[in-house]
């Protein structure tokens, strides 16, 4: 697995659980969702994300969009 299918792997983990967080916990769980989706956005655009930051350092490969 490389930095680009990791982070994308943490994105729809986190779009899930605030899903599911959502619908049994409070519909306050939507920010979470707001804030993945204008992380995602801002990374498509910038280049920079802090998550690919971290998983370069724990030693994933590097990918073509975060490398």
């Amino acid at each position: 697995m490389n930095v680009d299918r990791a982070v994308l792997a943490m994105a729809g983990t986190m779009t899930l659980v605030s899903v599911l967080l959502v619908a049994l916990v409070s519909p306050w769980w939507l920010l979470l969702t707001g804030f993945v989706g204008a992380n995602l956005l801002q990374s498509s655009i910038t280049g920079f994300c802090p998550a690919a930051i971290v998983f370069r350092r724990l030693g994933l490969d590097r990918g073509c969009a975060f490398g």
